[in-house]
């Protein structure tokens, strides 16, 4: 309710007022007393000297590391990834101040709201109280058999609903909440026809669910008896809770990973493998409850980081719900907003994993994850045969449809560039493998389902555009000079491409052939020879700008790195070479950057 009410500047400034920074800041940050100020370790980058300030009289604060700066409402905001509503409300309740009503119903409303969230907080704490009570045996032991010990219990709240239809009930009732309170807070079933409300949850396993602020707003429920229907029982929809609006573990997340260097939280499909990354060391890990990602859960993982990870069993149910979240993000994807899956093997979850085979393992899956459009691609690749020319059309159809519901102009031509380069190279590929070794046809069996890994020699392609129009090796130099192709013979034709302007030979198709073969490189001149023609691109146009995009996934960043054939990126071209064309690669940097420029001022135009 309060997040729709603008906050007068006056009531923000009592609020700063109220607060002294160093408490607040105190608490993520260790601090030490310097002269007016406090000094201590920046919490937003790894530095080994102190450059990070508070200042109480200012009531400001100042990371010389990293530029960041402000108020306390402004820390608050980016060490818990919190909108500055959220942050204000938070600090307001730490203060002691109501936010303010707008009018009486308002004030009405802020107070139901108000014994709601009081009622499902002493819910929690009777669940807390049960699990370490003698009923609680069972529970305890499902925990303890699942890794989990009792200050695991602490950190997550963890509790036991007792086996009994109105235990709860009559506790809450004992804490002065009134039947209507405790039915609309999710904790009791009223049944259909009249008779007395009971206990929704009893004989289960207790997770709480907190809002974005912390606060406990519903709760997930495990069944501890192996026929209890259904396994995992969660709060109904209350005036606090919406069950695809939420993430388990969302706010305790949210501050975990602003204290680690991904790219954004990360999805498990439970509660129990939720909190058992948190307990492996991953703390950025949360859980949908029970249903597929919905647009404002997405909405939700953005707010936290550009590039979420959505960790699913690798089996068919996993990679069903895979596909799902690809259908629900496709439409909101940009160049700053995008998923990250990881497909775990075995059919294995994450608390399988690392019960199995440690943290390290877990964490190992996670640098593996794969981008959206991999799986996508791979989606509509493996959806059927592709052994007629009609097939191989409606994967192109597929790809394409999925590609259209990009709303993002820049991203969906791009997803277009891609899935069409993959296409083809995966197409040519089979071309390849049906006439085998001899040129003999071994034409696939009707029927028969390819589901081959994407092409080895991806990136075959960009090179031999290059080739057949040579002005791309000069605009591209710097960029082909540090890509990364993982097959031996693709990343030799890169090298001779790059090094035949310096040589004196001619740069085309007959002239590498020649020089791979007489070199002894006959699979490279093989690749070569076999590849289809191509359009040639011309300079200085939108097709130009596109190989460029395209061959700059290749390029290896700092700390890239690949499993299988590359174990490490580095440059290949000669060193005499890259001193001699340091000055020309200066001066190409500038020319794609004005390519780069014109491809922006387009799209806006």
């Amino acid at each position: 309710m309060s997040a729709s009410i603008r906050i007068p500047d006056g009531f923000v400034e009592e609020l700063k007022a109220r607060i002294r920074p160093s408490d607040v800041i105190g608490r993520k940050v260790k601090l030490k007393k310097q002269g007016k100020e406090w000094v201590g370790l920046s919490p937003f980058t790894n530095e080994k000297s102190p450059s990070f300030y508070v200042n109480d009289q200012k009531r400001i604060f100042k990371d010389f590391s990293s530029g960041i700066g402000g108020d306390v409402i402004s820390f608050v905001m980016e060490t818990e990834r919190l909108s500055f509503m959220e942050a204000v409300e938070k600090l307001a309740d730490e203060a002691g101040m109501q936010l303010p009503k707008a009018t009486p119903q308002d004030e009405e409303t802020y107070d139901r709201r108000k014994r709601l969230y009081a009622c499902c907080e002493a819910a929690c704490r009777f669940f807390e109280d049960r699990l370490r009570a003698a009923e609680g045996t069972e529970a305890r032991e499902y925990l303890e058999n699942r890794g989990l010990g009792a200050a695991a219990w602490a950190r997550h709240r963890l509790g036991y609903a007792p086996d009994d239809w109105r235990k709860t009930i009559d506790h809450l009732k004992a804490e002065s909440f009134g039947m209507q309170e405790i039915v609309d807070a999710g904790l009791a079933v009223v049944k259909e026809g009249g008779g007395d409300p009971y206990d929704r949850f009893r004989g289960r396993v207790i997770f709480p669910i907190t809002d974005v602020r912390g606060q406990v707003i519903a709760f997930g429920g495990r069944g501890l008896q192996p026929d209890a229907k259904p396994k995992y029982l969660n709060s109904n929809d209350t005036e606090l809770f919406h069950k695809g609006r939420v993430l388990y573990r969302y706010k305790d997340a949210r501050e975990a990973f602003g204290s680690t260097d991904a790219g954004g939280l990360i999805v498990t499909e439970g509660y129990m493998d939720a909190i058992a990354m948190a307990e492996a060391g991953i703390g950025h890990a949360v859980a949908p409850l029970g249903t597929a990602l919905t647009e404002d859960q997405l909405g939700l993982l953005w707010r936290a980081g550009p590039e979420p990870v959505l960790c699913f069993d690798g089996d068919a149910a996993g990679l069903r719900a895979a596909y799902r979240s690809i259908e629900r993000a496709l439409p909101h994807i940009q160049p700053e907003r995008t998923l990250f899956f990881c497909l775990l093997s075995g059919g294995m979850d994450p608390d399988d994993l690392i019960r199995q085979s440690g943290p390290e393992a877990m964490k190992q899956a996670l640098s593996n994850s794969v981008p959206l459009i991999e799986v996508l691609w791979r989606r509509e690749r493996d959806a059927e045969p592709l052994d007629t020319p009609e097939r191989q059309a409606g994967l192109e159809a597929r790809l394409m449809q999925a590609a259209a519901t990009i709303q993002h102009a820049g991203v969906r031509a791009a997803y277009e560039r891609e899935l069409k380069s993959r296409k083809n190279d995966h197409l040519w590929q089979m071309r390849r493998r049906a006439r085998g070794p001899a040129g003999r046809s071994d034409a696939p069996v009707k029927g028969a389902h390819q589901t081959s890994a994407p092409a080895k020699t991806r990136g075959l392609g960009l090179l031999v555009r290059a080739i057949d129009s040579p002005h791309l090796i000069d605009v591209g130099f710097e960029m082909l000079s540090m890509a990364v192709f993982l097959d031996e013979d693709v990343a030799t034709l890169r090298d001779v491409i790059i090094s035949s302007p310096d040589a004196g030979a001619g740069v085309d198709r007959r002239a590498i052939a020649t020089h791979l073969v007489q070199s002894g490189n006959m699979r490279a001149a093989d690749l070569l020879n076999s590849y289809p023609a191509t359009t040639a691109i011309a300079p200085d146009g939108a097709d130009e700008r596109e190989w460029l995009i395209a061959l700059e996934q290749y390029v290896a960043r700092d700390d890239a790195s690949a499993s299988g054939d590359v174990a490490k990126a580095e440059v290949t071209a000669s060193p005499e070479n890259w001193r001699r064309r340091r000055h020309e690669v200066a001066e190409r940097e500038a020319r794609v950057a004005r390519l780069n420029e014109a491809a922006e001022q387009t799209d806006q135009d």
